[in-house]
C-alpha cells in the first residue's frame, strides 16, 4: 500500500481546510480567488486569506478544499502574482507542499507552504474554439483592458489579443446602441 494510499491520523479530525494531512507529496493547483474569511471551523472569531481551488478534486473522488493562507503563504502569494491585493491574486498556479518544520507557538509541526517557485507547467492555447473560455476571456478584457489576468491561466496569440480586443468593442458598442 502507497502512501497516497494510507490514511494519515488526522483526517479523523475533519476540517473544512486543506491540510498537511490532505497532502501527500507536492502538487500543482490553481488558485481560482482569494478571500478574507470568518473562520469555517466556528473555533474562533478570526478571518483568515482563505484560496479556492480551479481543480474540484484533490485525488479521484476526494473534494479539494480551500486552504487557509498564513502571513508566510500570503507573502509568497503576493511575490508570485506580484501584486500585495487578495482580489488580484486568480488563476495563478501554485505548488502545495509540506514543510515538516513550521513553529505553532513552542511547537514544531507539519504545516502546509506554497512554493516560491512558479511551477513548471504548459499553459494551455486560448483559442476561439473553446466558446466558454473564449468568451470569459472578452468579458474579462472588457472589464479589465488588460490581458494579464487572462495570460496568468493560458497562452494568448497576438492575433487572438486583437481578436479579443476587436470583439470587446463590437459588444461594448452594441450595447450603447440599445
Amino acid at each position: 500500500m502507497t502512501e497516497t494510499e494510507k490514511t494519515h491520523y488526522r483526517k479523523a479530525f475533519d476540517s473544512p481546510y486543506l491540510s498537511s494531512a490532505d497532502i501527500v507529496d507536492p502538487m500543482v493547483f490553481t488558485i481560482s480567488r482569494v478571500a478574507l474569511e470568518p473562520d469555517k471551523t466556528k473555533k474562533t472569531k478570526d478571518r483568515f486569506n482563505t484560496a479556492y481551488f480551479l481543480e474540484k478534486e484533490l485525488r479521484s473522488g476526494e473534494p479539494l478544499k480551500p486552504m487557509i493562507l498564513n502571513a508566510t503563504n500570503s507573502r509568497t502569494m503576493k511575490q508570485l502574482s506580484g501584486t500585495p491585493f487578495i482580489e488580484d491574486w486568480k488563476a495563478i498556479p501554485v505548488t502545495v507542499y509540506v514543510d515538516t518544520n513550521v513553529r505553532f507557538g513552542r511547537d514544531t509541526v507539519e504545516g502546509l507552504r506554497i512554493s516560491t517557485e512558479k511551477p513548471n507547467i504548459e499553459k494551455p492555447e486560448l483559442t476561439p474554439e473553446d466558446t466558454v473560455k473564449w468568451e470569459r476571456a472578452i468579458a474579462v478584457y472588457k472589464e479589465t483592458k488588460s490581458f494579464s489576468t487572462i495570460e496568468r491561466a493560458m497562452k494568448l496569440s497576438e492575433e487572438n489579443k486583437k481578436k479579443i480586443i476587436a470583439l470587446a468593442i463590437e459588444s461594448e458598442t452594441k450595447g450603447a446602441e440599445q
